[in-house]
């Protein structure tokens, strides 16, 4: 009887422990995780059959010891790597994400090296007001490779005989507001130029620092890369490539020790994305440049309302911008830093319809998620018109018609 009651007692323990782990893992986790939390799950379940099957005591006993292991080691929170003596290079700090980064990690006490287009501008303006001396400014277009090597110079002469710690790559354009078909080619050669070969440019520069000193490189790319949202073509191809090009870095630098992280954000209220001259500008920019053809069979009502929409969007976003800012500091600090980050509300829910429904499940929820457009094309609702208007015709002849055969009959 006591030794029933020891294995019972055993047995609510390892399961509590196990039941916890999984669940903190999963409060925790991003969907990127969800293989170590169904394999934790799967963990559960044997040991709970194990127990069922009347393990004996001792036996019992030292699954309990182990188990209390796995949970310490896997489901606590481990320290933070300290701070002092470590440097950062973050690029586009004039605004957004890269302002509000260069400003955390120097109150942090990081030596931070901040790029911006214009060293004259208000978001230059405002980190050399609120930062410290540890800040640097550098006017970088990361666009220009002799600007990106003169920043590595000025870096290395500042840094002398210490390490660079970490890079992140912030630096993003998006140009695009409507459908993948009406995106001029010059938006679509914009947004690779920034989003991909300025990107590539800075990590390939800066990469000898970097193996060097074992270090990081962080890079802020779209769930748009990865899932197909619309009016978001030239953007999230941009994002595409620039997601296999650091995956594949981070297989590479491996054996160099560097650890290489992408994060993914969702919406949020940055640069010009609240600027409603900004839209009125590209919403002009596209009527000018479109094919008249093309113009008409979409139809200016069509393009007006997907401005409107992508402004109403950009409104609602949300102005706190913590949720990534958090994320790149515990990419920095983070002793195993993780692949792939999810950063901001709806994401978790968004990557688990889209991964594990079916795909008409997750192309209606991206339709409603973002650009909920209500208009045709104008050569469609002519068509829709057009056969709406001759089903009717129809519809009154066959009536004509047996009027007339009712006429007949009588």
């Amino acid at each position: 009887m006591e030794d029933y009651a020891a294995s019972f007692w055993i047995y609510i323990g390892v399961m509590s422990i196990f039941v916890c782990g999984a669940v903190k893992k999963f409060l925790t986790s991003h969907i990127g995780a969800m293989p170590s939390v169904l394999a934790w799950l799967c963990a559960t379940l044997l040991v709970e059959r194990l127990c069922v099957l009347c393990m004996p005591a001792v036996l019992a006993r030292l699954v309990l010891c182990v188990s209390c292991w796995l949970y310490f080691t896997w489901a606590t929170h481990k320290p933070s790597l300290p701070v002092e003596g470590k440097v950062v290079f973050i690029t586009g700090c004039d605004s957004g994400f890269g302002n509000a980064t260069a400003k955390r990690l120097d109150a942090m006490g990081f030596e931070v090296f901040a790029t911006v287009l214009n060293l004259e501008g208000e978001g230059a303006k405002h980190l050399r007001r609120v930062c410290s001396s540890r800040l640097t400014l550098l006017q970088v277009d990361i666009t220009q490779p002799q600007q990106v090597e003169q920043a590595l110079l000025d870096t290395k002469a500042k840094l002398g005989m210490r390490d660079l710690w970490g890079l992140v790559n912030n630096a993003g354009l998006c140009v695009n507001i409507g459908d993948a078909e009406l995106s001029l080619m010059s938006n679509y050669r914009g947004c690779m130029e920034v989003n991909f070969f300025g990107t590539l440019s800075v990590t390939k520069t800066f990469l000898p620092l970097l193996r060097q000193s074992n270090g990081r490189i962080i890079t802020i790319s779209s769930p748009s890369g990865e899932q197909p949202f619309p009016c978001l073509a030239s953007y999230g191809a941009s994002k595409a490539a620039l997601n296999l090009f650091i995956n594949t870095l981070r297989h590479e630098l491996k054996p160099w020790g560097v650890k290489v992280s992408i994060i993914l954000p969702s919406g949020f209220r940055t640069g010009q994305s609240s600027n409603t001259e900004y839209w009125d500008k590209q919403y002009k920019n596209l009527i000018q440049n479109l094919p008249p053809s093309l113009l008409e069979e979409y139809g200016e009502e069509y393009l007006l309302e997907t401005k409107e929409l992508f402004q109403s969007y950009a409104k609602t976003a949300t102005e706190d911008l913590s949720p990534v800012i958090d994320t790149i500091v515990e990419a920095l600090l983070s002793p195993q830093p993780q692949v792939r980050y999810y950063a901001g509300p709806g994401l978790y829910i968004m990557y688990f319809i889209c991964s594990y429904l079916p795909l008409c499940f997750g192309d209606k929820f991206l339709q409603k998620l973002f650009v909920k457009k209500k208009l045709l094309p104008s050569s469609l609702r002519k068509h829709k018109e057009l056969s709406l208007n001759n089903n009717n015709n129809n519809i009154n002849d066959m009536n004509k018609s047996n009027n007339s055969f009712t006429k007949i009959i009588n």
